[in-house]
């Protein structure tokens, strides 16, 4: 469970600098269409990291439509830099499919990465068009969790994860900002 926090600190830690690169508009959704509420999720964002952990840290995230627009794929890499005393860094691969199951109309989200962890997520809309919010199925087994993407001004994108013990409150474990690419 302490691997699992401190690898998803690192990779959240990479993926929430703000990268340097110019900005480019999200794709258009049509309107009417259900996937019109992750319109602005969409696209190639990038990120540095800024600081412990993920110092001297790079990453790149997108979001792309899948299988003619039945799914939406979040491919995620982070290279973090060796730390003192270590002889290689670590480079974190992870992937989420988000997706309607036949006849519902919400979204879940399966999230699986280069380590083993496997998350599912039920995708909420509190501010259709500027706001999705991921978040896990309470376990008596494990914490809960929370990820939340929030339009940002000139190009950016805020993102939190949050934790919530078993029972517990969620509480802020990072947050930050992306910046989307050409």
């Amino acid at each position: 469970m302490r691997r699992l926090f401190g690898e998803m600190l690192m990779v959240l830690s990479v993926m929430l600098g703000t990268g340097a690169a110019a900005q480019s508009p999200a794709l258009p959704v049509p309107a009417g269409d259900p996937w019109a509420p992750f319109e602005f999720m969409i696209g190639n964002w990038s990120a540095l990291g800024s600081g412990q952990p993920g110092e001297a840290a790079s990453g790149s995230t997108t979001f792309t439509f899948g299988l003619h627009k039945n799914i939406l794929v979040r491919n995620n890499r982070a290279e973090i830099a060796a730390r003192p005393g270590e002889k290689a860094g670590t480079v974190h691969e992870d992937l989420m499919v988000i997706y309607r199951q036949p006849g519902e109309t919400r979204f879940l989200a399966d999230y699986f990465d280069n380590e083993g962890h496997v998350i599912r997520y039920c995708v909420s809309f509190p501010q259709a068009g500027t706001t999705a919010v991921f978040e896990s199925e309470p376990s008596e087994k494990g914490p809960k969790f929370r990820l939340v993407y929030l339009a940002g001004k000139g190009g950016t994108m805020e993102v939190e994860f949050l934790v919530a013990p078993p029972g517990g409150e969620f509480k802020s474990y990072v947050k930050g900002t992306m910046k989307r690419q050409p």
